[in-house]
């Protein structure tokens, strides 16, 4: 069997990275990026945190009001609410520089994927190094993001490695130093493996994968069942035969830009909104996609978010029907603003392929 060499990629902190190229003075203080619920205040998670503000304990998935106590002796602290629509923008750009070189691109979300090189790069390790390093230049010399690279022979080793020297990490694991890298690792490093199962084995006096590859898989078996045994069995030995897929990121196309002035003035945004209206509708042509809802978003200049969609009768990808649609929306949305906008988005979403003939409604 062909030994294939794979790429996890995977950028690093990404939205609260994402916040600080926008605004580079955050790059020195704690940032934490909030999932805000609607009960106002505090309530709500951490989506992200950067590594300054992880030091002091605040970090994804802990509650708002936790991370800002855990911060109080910090005054500079920086808590933000969530911008997709940028952090998509800003993936975007990103994952095309990664396609472009993979045999096989595999898309796992805004801020990771897989990529399958074996062809590209003869199944050299050595030359698949040097190949990492140039995406990661490329992508931080045109988004000005950093990402961590782990290279190996399967998807499960290059996702332990990429994770291996975060942040702007490159990890190489070579074929015949597999089980010796894996061996001085942690249980918990295994993706899947939750507090609960690593509690069970440390109560079993397991702490590394070392001490893990002493069970058997008929005791393994007896604990967790025959499919997870399967995997943990096969895990702690670096064996993973799942082939890199290709997956591409189609949920929707969107273009948000920053106005060149804050403005909630009518006229103005729908100006810039037809400008976008027409960007988004030539990615639909060009990828060869009908589009059934369509919506627009703003930032607002204190950073909230606001957005509104609507879903048509029919998939079209019609130029007419995309700017009616977002020019009702932007009427309906700035009906009782009293907040200026910074940044204005339009996205299509509901994808599918145009079968054979266009649709009718794309020739009028």
């Amino acid at each position: 069997m062909e030994t294939r060499v794979v790429f996890h990629i995977d950028f690093d902190y990404f939205y609260a990275q994402c916040e600080e190229i926008r605004n580079p003075e955050l790059k020195s203080k704690p940032v934490c990026v909030c999932v805000f619920s609607d009960r106002g205040g505090d309530s709500g998670a951490i989506a992200t945190a950067n590594y300054t503000a992880r030091k002091y304990g605040a970090k994804s998935g802990i509650p708002i009001s936790f991370a800002k106590k855990r911060l109080e002796e910090r005054n500079d602290a920086v808590f933000l609410p969530v911008d997709f629509e940028y952090y998509i923008e800003m993936s975007e750009k990103a994952m095309q520089i990664i396609k472009n070189c993979a045999d096989v691109f595999e898309y796992v979300g805004k801020d990771e994927a897989y990529l399958d090189v074996t062809k590209r790069v003869g199944g050299d390790f050595n030359a698949a190094m040097h190949l990492a390093q140039q995406i990661k230049n490329e992508i931080r010399d045109k988004v000005k993001l950093s990402c961590s690279v782990g290279i190996s022979p399967n998807k499960l080793i290059s996702k332990i490695a990429s994770d291996f020297k975060k942040p702007d990490g490159l990890t190489i694991v070579y074929p015949e130093k597999v089980e010796s890298f894996l061996e001085q690792l942690k249980i918990r490093t295994i993706p899947g493996i939750g507090k609960k199962t690593e509690q069970k084995f440390s109560e079993m006096k397991l702490e590394t994968i070392q001490d893990l590859k002493k069970l058997d898989i008929f005791t393994l078996n007896k604990e967790f069942g025959r499919k997870n045994a399967a995997y943990i069995f096969n895990a702690v030995r670096g064996i993973d035969n799942d082939p890199v897929k290709k997956r591409e990121q189609s949920i929707q196309f969107s273009k948000i830009s920053t106005l060149k002035k804050d403005s909630k003035e009518h006229q103005f945004l729908y100006e810039n909104l037809i400008q976008l209206c027409k960007e988004v509708h030539e990615i639909v042509i060009k990828n060869n996609k009908t589009f059934k809802s369509i919506g627009i978003h703003f930032v607002q200049s204190d950073l909230s978010n606001k957005s509104k969609s609507r879903m048509l009768k029919n998939p079209t990808s019609n130029y007419d029907e995309l700017e009616k649609n977002a020019t009702i929306l932007l009427k309906e949305a700035l009906e009782n603003q009293t907040t200026t906008i910074r940044r204005l988005g339009v996205k299509v979403s509901e994808l599918s392929d145009i079968q054979g003939q266009r649709d009718i409604t794309s020739f009028f």
